[in-house]
C-alpha cells in the first residue's frame, strides 16, 4: 500500500474517532442534564452528607462533557485523551443550594445557637417598645459578626439565633466577636443603656435540611450546649473542641474543660468546653 493510501486510512480513522467522541459527548451531556434536573427537584429532601456528593457528581459530569466537546474542537482526539482529571474537577459548582455551600467536603457543618440571658425578665422590665429597640441593636451586632465570618442564619425567634458555618474556626471566631462587641463601649446606644448578656453554644456534625430549616441529633446537641451556657459565655461540644485542636492555632483563645453533665434528651454524660479569651 502506498504512503498516500496509508495517510488516507489514518485520516479516516481519526475522523471516525472524532465523530464518535462528539456523539458520545453529546449523549452524555443530555443524560447528565436530565440527572441534574432531577437532583434539583430532590434538593430539599436529602441529607447533608448525600447532597454534596450527588450535586458535585452531576456538576462535574456536565463540565466534563462540555470540556470534552471544547477540547475536540480545539485539539482533536489527542487533546481530549491527554486532559488531566485535575483540569476537569477544577470547575466550580455554580448552582448549589445553601446547605451545600455551607457544608464542608465531608458534609459537616458547625451549628451555633444564641440567645439573651434573662430576656423575658428584661422585656418585662423595659416594656415592649424599649425592648424592641434593644433587640434591634442586638441583632445589628450579631448580624455584623455572622456576615464577617460567612455564617448562614437559618432562623431567628425573638432574641434567639440559629446560625451555621462551614468550619468550627469560623463559628468560634463569630461567637467571640459577638461577645467582644457587646463588651465594648462603642455599641449601639440602646445596648449601652440596657446591656445584654448573650449565651452561645456550638457543635459540629451532619444535619438534615428540609424547607429551609435544619434538623437532626447534631442540631439538638448544639441547642442543648447553648442552653447550658451562661450569659457572656461561649461553650462548645467535645466533637467541636477535637476538630479545633486538630486544625491547630487558637487565635487568642483557649479551651477550658467543664465537668461532665447530662443534656436533656441526649443519653449519657457530656463534657463541654468553655472558650476563654
Amino acid at each position: 500500500m502506498s504512503v498516500s493510501a496509508w495517510v488516507a486510512v489514518l485520516l479516516g480513522v481519526v475522523l471516525v474517532g472524532t465523530v464518535v467522541a462528539l456523539l458520545d459527548a453529546t449523549r452524555r451531556l443530555r443524560e447528565v442534564s436530565a440527572e441534574r434536573d432531577e437532583l434539583r427537584d430532590r434538593a430539599t429532601s436529602v441529607t447533608v452528607e448525600e447532597r454534596p456528593r450527588a450535586v458535585q457528581a452531576a456538576g462535574v459530569a456536565v463540565r466534563t462533557a462540555m470540556d470534552t466537546v471544547a477540547r475536540l474542537r480545539q485539539q482533536g482526539v489527542r487533546g481530549m485523551l491527554v486532559s488531566s482529571i485535575e483540569d476537569l474537577t477544577a470547575w466550580a459548582l455554580e448552582d448549589r443550594s445553601e446547605i451545600v455551600r455551607v457544608a464542608d467536603e465531608d458534609g459537616n457543618v458547625t451549628i451555633m445557637f444564641s440567645d439573651i440571658e434573662g430576656s423575658t425578665a428584661l422585656n418585662e422590665e423595659l416594656g415592649d417598645e424599649a425592648w424592641l429597640t434593644v433587640l434591634r441593636a442586638h441583632d445589628k451586632v450579631l448580624s455584623r459578626a455572622f456576615d464577617q465570618h460567612r455564617g448562614h442564619v437559618v432562623k431567628t425567634a425573638g432574641d434567639g439565633y440559629m446560625v451555621v458555618f462551614s468550619t468550627p474556626g469560623l463559628g468560634i471566631a463569630a461567637a467571640m466577636d459577638v461577645q467582644r462587641a457587646l463588651e465594648r463601649e462603642r455599641v449601639p446606644r440602646a445596648l449601652r443603656q440596657h446591656p445584654v448578656r448573650v449565651r452561645i453554644g456550638l457543635h459540629t456534625g451532619r444535619a438534615v435540611e428540609r424547607d429551609g430549616d435544619w434538623f437532626g441529633r447534631n442540631v439538638a446537641m448544639a441547642a442543648r450546649v447553648a442552653n447550658t451556657a451562661a450569659g457572656g459565655e461561649v461553650l462548645v461540644s467535645t466533637e467541636l473542641a477535637a476538630r479545633l485542636k486538630e486544625a491547630g492555632g487558637d487565635d487568642g483563645w483557649t479551651l477550658e474543660q467543664t465537668e461532665p453533665l447530662v443534656l436533656k434528651g441526649l443519653p449519657g454524660e457530656h463534657t463541654l468546653w468553655r472558650v476563654e479569651r
